[in-house]
């Protein structure tokens, strides 16, 4: 039979593809009948909550004044923010010098948000973060150009969590990676190593790590030796985050397929070539949410900085509940801190999906 006695099926026109906010409630919210009763129950409580906030914390809420002006029968005391608020920041910081602290959040986020734009990656952003961070060093501990000396002992606050946060993930993520290069090492000593310590620290919790290094470690120094809390709190820091870090990686590593390898090798590239110029740069590109997964975890963990004495952000909340004549509004205290968490996470969740999306389209090119 030839292809001229084959029937011909007659042109059909292209499925019709209806989109919008209708048909999608139609087809997920509405398709049955439970499923609908369902959407409405869900409806009527989130409306039920969101008038009761709006309600408590917007229209009937206390902004400003004395705790005398809040009471039971009113919404939220948000003066116990105006009151409290930059104790809450900066800590025991000087009073009257805490615009420094505040001056070096508005740099670093403002690095921070510079860094996030491909274009401007290079040599002078390196430079950039280089000034700023000695501009930074200068507005927090003084004592040059007319500043005043402030001890790091005195810092608090929400720069403390910041500080904490970011050099944990800035030194743990390379020190990650070489535990995760380590543990898939062919040298049998390196790997029992890198293995034994990625087992040892996230088989023990991060509190523990803090413990040791706080209240052990200064044990085992020589007499008249020691290294100041902070800096041992970072370095446990770093140390805890690298360990998950250096499995995420692992992840990246064991997921790129094994034909990237074999070309590398068939390039005549050494261990030391392929590694940083082929391997890593995939392996890592694959693993962007399991990576901001650990930064957003290391980010909330320096709440925890609390036990061995370090005034982070929520410390300073916890302190500033100890005034009786605010105690009673908490909510509104850890309301706000929860917001200030809230968005550096946010933000970090952002970010990564847009860096994953451009990503893609790079390698797809």
């Amino acid at each position: 039979m030839s292809t001229a006695d084959l029937p011909v099926s007659p042109i059909q026109a292209a499925p019709l593809v209806r989109v919008g906010a209708l048909r999608w409630a139609r087809e997920n919210l509405f398709n049955s009948w439970y499923n609908a009763l369902l959407t409405v129950l869900g409806l009527a409580l989130i409306g039920f909550v969101a008038v009761k906030f709006v309600g408590w914390g917007l229209i009937d809420a206390v902004w400003s004044g004395p705790a005398s002006a809040c009471g039971d029968d009113k919404g939220a005391c948000w003066a116990v923010i105006g009151e409290k608020g930059r104790f809450i920041l900066f800590g025991r910081y000087a009073y009257e010098e805490q615009w420094r602290p505040l001056l070096f959040l508005i740099l670093f986020v403002g690095l921070v948000g510079v860094s996030t734009i491909r274009r401007f990656w290079g040599a002078r952003l390196g430079v950039a973060w280089i000034v700023g961070l000695v501009v930074m060093g200068v507005l927090m501990w003084g004592g040059v150009l007319g500043l005043r000396y402030v001890s790091h002992e005195d810092w608090g606050g929400l720069p403390i969590t910041v500080i904490l946060a970011v050099t944990a993930c800035t030194f743990g993520f390379p020190f990650g990676i070489l535990l995760a290069l380590g543990r898939r090492s062919r040298l049998p000593a390196i790997r029992a190593v890198s293995v034994g310590y990625i087992e040892l620290v996230r088989g023990v919790p991060l509190i523990t790590v803090l413990f040791m290094a706080a209240v052990m470690f200064p044990l085992f120094l020589p007499p008249g030796m020691n290294f100041d809390k902070l800096l041992r709190t970072v370095i446990a820091m770093i140390m805890f985050s690298g360990a998950y870090i250096a499995e995420v990686v692992r992840g990246g590593l064991q997921a790129l397929p094994r034909g990237q390898y074999e070309a590398a090798d068939a390039l005549g590239l050494s261990y030391w070539q392929k590694t940083p110029l082929i391997i890593l740069p995939q392996a890592l590109r694959l693993v962007i949410p399991g990576l901001v997964n650990t930064f957003i975890a290391t980010f909330k963990d320096t709440s925890l900085v609390i036990i061995i004495g370090i005034f982070d952000l929520l410390f300073g909340a916890k302190t500033a509940l100890n005034d009786p004549v605010w105690r009673a509004y908490y909510i509104e205290v850890y309301l706000f801190v929860a917001l200030i968490y809230f968005c550096f996470c946010f933000f970090m969740s952002r970010y990564s999906q847009s860096l994953e999306r451009e990503l893609q389209k790079s390698a797809r090119r």
